[in-house]
């Protein structure tokens, strides 16, 4: 079995490194080019075994792609995983509050839970948790940053307040 392997992905964000498994399923998008000390297996950089990963990141941020195509195998719980499933479904340019999200999981009784599986999505824009937002719409929590966040809403279209309040536009 083939081992892991990363690349680099240059975006208007920053550099991307994205991790794929022996299988060629994406399994890590991290912001910044530094994952040492993150936990990550043994791995090799392997632009080839990355191509296609990179080139739907590319496409996305020149607005020629809505929704990616790509084998993904996040690791996490199984209500992490629910939770990752209902983020996924979020359409571009939408966003849902954390209250929506938790609704259609389990109710209220997973509301804090959903916010720390959001968190620890391990392949922010592939699974989109940038388009999950708190109940009036303001922008909270996001391992890229807050101004990322708001660049990768813009970038698509989404319409909130909150928004014109940080820098980092995308075009």
């Amino acid at each position: 079995m083939l081992k892991a392997a990363w690349d680099l992905v240059e975006s208007p964000v920053g550099p991307l490194m994205t991790v794929v498994d022996g299988e060629g399923r994406l399994v890590r998008v991290w912001f910044g080019n530094d994952w040492a000390g993150l936990g990550m297996p043994a791995a090799e950089r392997d632009a080839a075994r990355c191509a296609e990963v990179a080139r739907q990141l590319r496409e996305y941020f020149a607005r020629q792609r809505r929704e990616f195509d790509l084998r993904v195998a996040p690791a996490g719980s199984p209500l992490q995983q629910q939770v990752w499933r209902q983020v996924a479904a979020i359409p571009y340019g939408e966003t849902r509050s954390y209250g929506e999200i938790a609704t259609r999981v389990g109710g209220a009784a997973v509301a804090r839970a959903i916010g720390r599986a959001n968190g620890a999505n391990p392949i922010p824009i592939v699974i989109p948790c940038h388009r999950v937002v708190g109940a009036d719409g303001s922008l909270v929590g996001y391992g890229g940053g807050l101004a990322v966040k708001a660049a990768l809403l813009r970038l698509e279209g989404a319409r909130l307040a909150s928004l014109g309040q940080l820098p980092l536009d995308l075009g």
